[in-house]
C-alpha cells in the first residue's frame, strides 16, 4: 500500500512539474521569438501575428502549408525583402496567432487575411505566394479580391481531387491525423513534447526516436515528419520551430485544419477560375504534372514550372527557383505600374 501511494505521489509530482515546465517554457518562447513581429486584431477578436520586411511596391504576401507558420518562409522572405515589401503571418490556430474562431477553410482564412492586411495598413497591389494548403488560400483570396492582386505563385498547391469528398478513401488519413493529434495535445500540455523536441535540437535524436518508437509506429511517423520539416529549414529558426511544436495550441490548430479538409475540397471545387491575373504553379519533380485542364481551372493565365530536384517543399529544396518566380512577378508588376503611370 505504501508503495502504491509513493508511486502515485511521484507520478502526481511529475505531472505538475511537467505542466509548469511547459507553461514557463511557453512564456519564455513568446518573449524570445515573437518580438520580431506584431499582432493585428481583427473584428472577430482573433489576433494574427504578422512579420514584415522590406519596402516598396508591390507587397509580396506569404501563406504557409497546413501545419506550418511564417517561419517556413524565412530564407525566401529575407531574400525578396531586398527589393520589395514582404509580409508573412501565422493563420489563426498556428504559430503565435490566437485560436481560430471559424472553420479553417480557404474562404474563411482569406477573409481574415484581407481584414488583417487592411487593419495593418498594408496596401495593394499584392503578389500572393502560397505553399500546399496555403496555395488554396491564395487562390481563394485572388478570387474574392481580384482588384488587389497583381500575381500569384503557387508552390505545389494541395490537389483537392485527392481528398474527400472526391476521394472518400482518404478519409481514413484524416481520421488517423485527428487521432494522433488527440494524443499530441495532452503530451504537449504535460511538457513531454517540449522535452522530445528539445532532445532533437540537442542532437539526441536517437533518444527521442526510442521514446516515440516505444509508443508505436504512428507516433514514430509524427517524429519523422517533425525531423523532415525542421531540418530543411535554416538552422537559425530551429529553436523557434521547436517552440511552436511544443505548444498544445499548435496541435489543436492543426486539427482544426485537418477536420476542415472535406469542406475545403468542396469549396475549392466550386471556386471559379481566376481571370486575367498571372499565375505561376511550381510542381515538384516527383509528382505528376498538372494537366492543362487542371491549370485552366486555376486560372486563365496559368503557367506551370517543374521543379525537377524537389519534393513537396520546393521553397526549401530549390529556393532559387521560387525566388526567380517571385522576382519575375515583382518585375512584371513594377513594369505594368510604370506604363500605367
Amino acid at each position: 500500500m505504501h508503495a502504491v501511494l509513493w508511486i502515485a505521489a511521484v507520478a502526481g509530482f511529475l505531472v505538475i512539474a511537467g505542466v509548469l515546465y511547459q507553461k514557463i517554457g511557453s512564456w519564455r518562447d513568446r518573449k524570445r521569438f515573437a518580438s520580431s513581429g506584431r499582432w493585428v486584431t481583427i473584428e472577430n477578436g482573433a489576433r494574427l501575428f504578422l512579420l514584415e520586411m522590406g519596402m516598396g511596391e508591390p507587397t509580396v504576401l506569404f501563406e504557409a502549408g497546413i501545419g506550418a507558420t511564417h517561419l517556413n518562409w524565412c530564407h525566401i522572405q529575407e531574400s525578396i525583402s531586398d527589393s520589395a515589401r514582404t509580409a508573412s503571418y501565422d493563420r489563426c490556430g498556428l504559430g503565435w496567432s490566437s485560436r481560430g474562431r471559424t472553420a479553417r477553410t480557404p474562404g474563411n482564412i482569406a477573409t481574415e487575411l484581407n481584414e488583417m492586411l487592411h487593419r495593418a495598413g498594408l496596401k495593394p497591389p499584392f503578389i500572393l505566394v502560397g505553399h500546399s494548403f496555403g496555395g488554396l488560400v491564395m487562390r481563394r483570396y485572388a478570387s474574392l479580391y481580384p482588384e488587389e492582386v497583381a500575381g500569384v505563385v503557387l508552390i505545389d498547391p494541395m490537389r483537392c481531387e485527392q481528398w474527400p469528398p472526391f476521394d472518400p478513401s482518404k478519409q481514413s488519413q484524416i481520421d488517423l491525423g485527428c487521432r494522433l493529434i488527440r494524443f499530441a495535445i495532452p503530451v504537449a500540455s504535460s511538457g513531454f513534447a517540449r522535452l522530445m523536441v528539445s532532445l532533437l535540437f540537442c542532437r539526441a535524436s536517437h533518444l527521442s526516436d526510442q521514446i516515440v518508437g516505444a509508443a508505436g509506429a504512428h507516433k514514430r511517423h509524427v517524429l519523422t515528419r517533425i525531423k523532415t520539416e525542421v531540418r530543411k529549414m535554416p538552422r537559425k529558426v530551429w529553436p523557434a520551430v521547436a517552440a511552436h511544436w511544443s505548444r498544445p495550441g499548435f496541435y489543436a490548430g492543426i486539427r482544426s485544419h485537418i477536420v476542415s479538409i472535406p469542406d475545403t475540397a468542396a469549396e475549392m471545387d466550386a471556386t471559379p477560375p481566376i481571370r486575367e491575373i498571372p499565375i505561376t504553379v511550381l510542381t515538384p519533380g516527383n509528382s505528376t504534372p498538372l494537366s492543362q485542364e487542371h491549370l485552366d481551372r486555376i486560372g486563365n493565365s496559368t503557367h506551370q514550372v517543374i521543379a525537377h530536384n524537389s519534393e513537396h517543399w520546393i521553397h526549401l529544396d530549390e529556393p532559387n527557383l521560387v525566388l526567380d518566380s517571385i522576382r519575375a512577378m515583382v518585375a512584371a508588376t513594377v513594369a505594368e505600374t510604370t506604363i500605367a503611370g
